[in-house]
């Protein structure tokens, strides 16, 4: 079952659609952040704030967001761990 994750901003993106939660430091993610905006396939979702994470969905868009990868992770964990409890009781 798909549900959303909030990723700030009253912004969400759907649970069953996210590949990867990445750090945008590194040189290789820098690049493809760039070659994803110049071909529209890059969703700004910061609110004008610096970039702390981005989204990787499976159709090679990027999602880029002002939480950090971690917090993100976090609720995605939350996500599966309510899950995994509603599929036990049920």
């Amino acid at each position: 079952m798909s549900k959303l994750i909030n990723i700030g901003f009253g912004n969400t993106v759907n649970t069953d659609k996210i590949v990867a939660v990445v750090s945008p430091d590194a040189a290789p993610i820098k690049r493809m952040v760039q070659a994803a905006k110049e071909e529209g396939m890059a969703i700004d979702a910061t609110q004008g704030r610096k970039t702390k994470a981005v989204i990787i969905i499976e159709n090679h868009t990027l999602v880029l967001s002002a939480l950090q990868p971690e917090t993100i992770a976090k609720r995605f964990g939350t996500f599966f761990e309510t899950e995994l409890r509603g599929e036990q009781d049920g």
